[in-house]
């Protein structure tokens, strides 16, 4: 490594924004489009899982899923995701972004057709298979968080690179829009051609046979994306950062990078030298002394965000059936119910989360990636406080639209806020060599308090009153109560945004100090050494 910056890294820094930056985002961001469908659609069906396989003849109510296999269901692609972020996030930084980069997709692909396939003799037995392959895709799921934030990190210029970053990420508010709107278009066209009548009239025929269709193709339709992707994914080149400053070859990074830039870039051989004392590795002192806070600012932000972003999105169905807003089950048939709630899921995503991604790629690099999730984690507590703390006036008829914006609020803010900058930073802060595997911890944290979320709200939710909780559940503390303690959580996420420092207008190297180094190499530069600055 040099003291100063390599022709290669300095000519993407300053770049123009071209046709090759909207190329990349598009690539990683249809990865990101990808993950979010398959993590969340499975909230649209989960119902509808219920009353296929845990139907009861008699019963008043539909079957609902017993809450050991609605939390192995729910939560059982985080712990996919929670392993493959650690493992593929280290191998991006061992084999190179570009390598590790095709087998989270294929994985994805693979996993995403396996659960729409899923078989058994007993309802345990197809849940099982789900669940399998839902751990695997969640696995192929994780490699995409590092490898995704890193690859467009190192392609991005200074002055736009936290936009480029979040556009990446932004793609994941698409993907929620495109699973409520699958999820709509294939249950409004079973129910069309296969009639029911509601659950209350006949409880065996509200549920079609051909409803077991339904969610297995809305599982499946994830793969689409991704194969989609496949080709050029694999036709991107390697980072020259991960080139230059981890493999030490200058002469592929300046060759790779000058045909995606178009212009002539020396390859600078001689200043590929090791700094003396910036070579630490993950587990070090000069580590933990440099970046030990930032890690713990990056992974407690994360950690604490997506308990409550993933609570709120993966049981939104619920809190809306709570407040009357969907219909209760009895009410409806079996595809009614996925249609209503979907279309639920569909209006809170384009009304709020797909809007909060894009105001964070339009802000960031003019607000800054501090302010914009002090802000978020902010006003996230904010209507948060204000839907619990007068949670009952909000469950009255004439205030559910009320309820609806304010929730919706919470969603905006989440990703105009910290639900994109905690992907953003860590790809900017941190070495090159250490890069991937440190958004990779970072975006563990984060997926292990999605399983905090998606565990706890089930069983939080659930009414104090014994006589109202859902079946196979005990009493919880209702959602008063937990909506309260996601408020705390929000704010315990504003107070640790504090340890995140700032990176807007900074290269890389200046953010992760990988060009400082001892003064005996500084003394080379002042003794004709060809190791000064040459820019493009």
């Amino acid at each position: 490594m040099a003291k100063d910056q390599l022709q290669v890294l300095n000519a993407l820094d300053v770049a123009k924004t071209q046709l090759y930056h909207f190329t990349a985002i598009v690539i990683a961001g249809m990865g990101f489009f990808t993950d979010a469908y398959d993590l969340f659609c499975i909230s649209l069906v989960t119902k509808l899982l219920g009353r296929i396989y845990y139907h009861h003849d008699g019963e008043p109510k539909p079957g609902i899923l017993p809450p050991a296999v609605a939390a192995a269901v729910n939560g059982v692609a985080f712990c996919g995701t929670l392993s493959g972020q650690l493992f593929f996030g280290w191998l991006g930084d061992k084999m190179g972004r570009k390598k590790v980069y095709g087998m989270t997709l294929m994985l994805m692909v693979i996993c995403s057709i396996g659960s729409g396939l899923s078989f058994g003799k007993t309802a345990n037995g197809v849940v099982a298979t789900l669940c399998f392959f839902r751990f695997w895709l969640g696995f192929g799921i994780g490699g995409d968080y590092p490898l995704s934030a890193t690859i467009m990190s190192e392609y991005a210029n200074k002055k736009t690179r936290g936009a480029f970053i979040a556009a990446v990420f932004a793609m994941q508010g698409f993907g929620i829009l495109a699973g409520g709107i699958v999820a709509l278009i294939v249950a409004g066209a079973f129910k069309n051609a296969y009639p029911a009548p509601i659950y209350s009239v006949n409880g065996n025929d509200s549920t079609p046979p051909e409803a077991d269709y339904v969610w297995r193709i809305i599982l499946m339709f994830g793969a689409i994306p991704a194969l989609l992707t496949y080709y050029w994914r694999m036709k991107m080149p390697e980072t020259a950062r991960y080139t230059a400053l981890v493999a030490k070859n200058a002469t592929k990074a300046a060759s790779d990078m000058s045909k995606v830039l178009n212009v002539e870039i020396e390859a600078e051989e001689e200043k590929i030298v090791d700094v003396k004392g910036n070579n630490f590795g993950l587990f070090t002192k000069q580590f933990l002394r440099r970046h030990g806070l930032h890690l713990l600012g990056t992974t407690s932000t994360w950690f604490l965000l997506d308990i409550a972003f993933y609570s709120q999105n993966l049981f939104q169905k619920d809190i809306f059936s709570k407040i009357g807003w969907i219909p209760h089950p009895e009410t409806m048939s079996a595809l009614d119910e996925v249609f209503k709630i979907a279309r639920a899921q569909t209006l809170i995503a384009l009304c709020s989360t797909v809007p909060g991604y894009w105001f964070t790629v339009a802000f960031i690099d003019k607000m800054g990636r501090f302010v914009i999730q002090l802000m978020g984690f902010f006003f996230m507590t904010v209507f948060m406080f204000a839907l619990a703390i007068p949670y009952n006036h909000w469950t009255k008829k004439e205030n559910r639209i009320g309820f609806v914006i304010m929730y919706s609020l919470t969603f905006f803010f989440a990703n105009f806020g910290p639900n994109a900058t905690t992907f953003v930073v860590p790809a900017e802060i941190f070495p090159a060599r250490l890069r991937s595997t440190c958004h990779g911890i970072s975006a563990a944290a984060g997926k292990a308090g999605a399983i905090v979320g998606a565990f706890g709200f089930l069983y939080a939710a659930q009414s104090t009153d014994s006589s109202k909780v859902d079946a196979g559940y005990p009493t919880g503390i209702g959602v008063k109560n937990a909506l309260i303690v996601l408020g705390c959580v929000n704010l315990l996420g504003m107070l640790f945004t504090f340890l995140v420092p700032e990176s807007k207008g900074k290269s890389l190297e200046e953010m992760s100090k990988e060009n400082e180094g001892e003064e005996e190499n500084y003394g080379r530069e002042t003794k004709g050494e060809n190791v000064q600055t040459i820019s493009v």
